[in-house]
């Protein structure tokens, strides 16, 4: 690798270890290509990369970073995992292939949120559920108090509708009569007070005074 070729590396891996959220440093000591060729297609397919690094460039593409300091672990020969689209599916992926390739390679330490995790830190995470599987027991488990509240407010709203029925019937049992009695009852108010029936009730007296008086005069004349 020339000079050229050297900072061209540097630069590229500075870009990614910037974009990676999580980086696995391992010792891949004792992995032919074949091996190593396997283990990175896995890694790829997971959303990681794994590249076979040399130390002292390695430590250059990390000098002016904002990150901890991993010289310590950068002796041997250095496979690097840098995990784009989760954390546990990298490490995972490398804890599994280790367990069918006589345990290698082997975790040296890795860089987490900005912070040092160490190599049982890392066999820790690998062995936790998938991500899918992760997020499949936290929907379960926001899925079962969600369908409490909803049978809750569903027997909420019935109990209302009930209540609204029992009110509408009480109502409609408090007006009493049909509507036809309560009408008729004003007209015959009506009649009984109008000036023609008090004339009518009156009239047979008013007839009556003047055959009285008609009798007193003849028995005067007489």
């Amino acid at each position: 690798m020339n000079r050229t070729d050297k900072k061209t590396f540097v630069e590229d891996f500075r870009a990614k270890i910037q974009e990676a959220p999580v980086l696995y440093l391992t010792d891949l000591s004792g992995l032919d290509v074949k091996s190593m060729t396997l283990l990175r297609q896995q890694l790829r397919d997971s959303g990681a990369e794994y590249l076979v690094v040399k130390n002292r460039l390695v430590k250059r593409a990390v000098a002016d970073l904002d990150m901890p300091d991993i010289s310590e672990a950068l002796l041997g020969p250095t496979g690097v995992v840098l995990g784009y689209e989760g954390v546990v599916e990298p490490a995972k992926v490398v804890s599994d292939f280790a367990k069918e390739h006589d345990d290698k390679p082997v975790f040296k330490l890795g860089v987490l949120d900005n912070k040092l995790v160490s190599a049982v830190e890392i066999q820790r995470l690998a062995e936790l559920p998938p991500r899918e599987e992760l997020l499949a027991e936290l929907a379960g488990a926001l899925e079962a108090p969600m369908a409490a509240l909803v049978s809750a407010l569903e027997g909420k709203v019935q109990e209302m509708a009930r209540l609204l029925d029992a009110l509408r019937e009480q109502k409609e049992g408090d007006g009493g009569g049909s509507p036809d009695a309560e009408a008729a009852s004003p007209e015959a108010e009506s009649e009984a007070e109008s000036p023609e029936a008090e004339a009518k009730a009156e009239s047979p007296e008013t007839e009556a005074e003047p055959s009285g008086a008609e009798n007193d005069s003849s028995e005067s004349e007489n």
